[in-house]
């Protein structure tokens, strides 16, 4: 059978055989409050590293690598990878599965063992891109927290759980629209890139997976208000998003009077809703008032 796959052959990925007996050796169990679900099948990595457009000059940032599945997929297209574990476990182990399975690339590899959410700076050279399996219980502070202190992340694509992946690809007008759209759609075209089935995990969770795509946009939302001012009427607006901007906004800006002068000033009816907005009149809004 001829190997297509460059120099180091696809025995490389791990299959659910190798992800059981790594997981044995290390005495870990897959726990629920950790939301861990391990990759178990090599055609789903690759088609994510696919799917996510991984380069060969690309420095690739992985966060929450667990026992290696995706990262070595990734060390296979990237020129590097930088893997962020929290895990005491799982980070003293994933050097050697490197080394054991891809020595030719290992010294293409680091390992940052953090709480992604603590992560100011990486080792090597800038990221330009982030993949991702992403736990769902931390999956949109995480993402949004390395496209802020990260700017050179070109292109994104994390797997979350489904109706996360909605939620960040909504856009307004979507019933599921909210802060996660918001922000997200504050650096990056955001949408959804695929469906992944349970069976490819393990343990397999009862809830589906997706795939998001965000890519950088190539200019900063031209406004005069900051990151901070915007995300600060973002969340007054959907803290209530059953009520109008004037009301949701009266305590962010001091009065529903002065929420109404904001809203008017940036020419928006102040008895829309929080969920028929974009990103770009969130910001006119933040303008309005400072």
């Amino acid at each position: 059978m001829s190997d297509t796959t460059g120099p180091e052959t696809s025995d490389a990925l791990l299959g659910p055989a190798d992800i059981r007996e790594l997981a044995a050796a290390l005495g870990v169990r897959p726990t629920k409050q950790k939301g861990q679900n391990f990759v178990i099948d090599a055609n789903t990595v690759r088609r994510i590293v696919r799917t996510a457009g991984v380069r060969p000059d690309d420095v690739v940032v992985e966060v929450g690598p667990g026992l290696g599945s995706l990262t070595l997929a990734l060390l296979e297209a990237a020129d590097r990878v930088t893997a962020v574990e929290i895990d005491d476990v799982l980070a003293a182990a994933l050097p050697a599965t490197i080394q054991a399975r891809m020595p030719a690339r290992a010294d293409r590899f680091a390992l940052v063992h953090s709480d992604a959410m603590l992560v100011e700076e990486l080792p090597g050279p800038v990221p330009t891109a982030l993949v991702a399996n992403l736990p769902y219980n931390v999956a949109v502070p995480v993402l949004l927290h390395m496209l802020e202190r990260f700017p050179t992340i070109e292109r994104t694509l994390v797997m979350v759980q489904a109706e996360v992946a909605d939620r960040l690809a909504a856009g307004p007008g979507n019933k599921v629209y909210g802060v996660p759209s918001v922000k997200a759609n504050w650096y990056a075209e955001v949408k959804r890139a695929g469906a992944i089935g349970r069976n490819v995990f393990w343990p397999a969770p009862n809830v589906d997976s997706g795939l998001v795509s965000l890519v950088r946009r190539t200019e900063p939302l031209a406004t005069t208000a900051t990151r901070q001012e915007v995300f600060a009427v973002v969340d007054a607006a959907f803290a209530q998003r059953r009520k109008t901007l004037r009301a949701a906004l009266a305590g962010w800006a001091g009065s529903p009077a002065a929420a109404e002068e904001a809203l008017v000033k940036a020419g928006i009816s102040p008895q829309a809703r929080g969920e028929s907005l974009t990103v770009e009149e969130f910001a006119r809004i933040a303008e309005a008032k400072a």
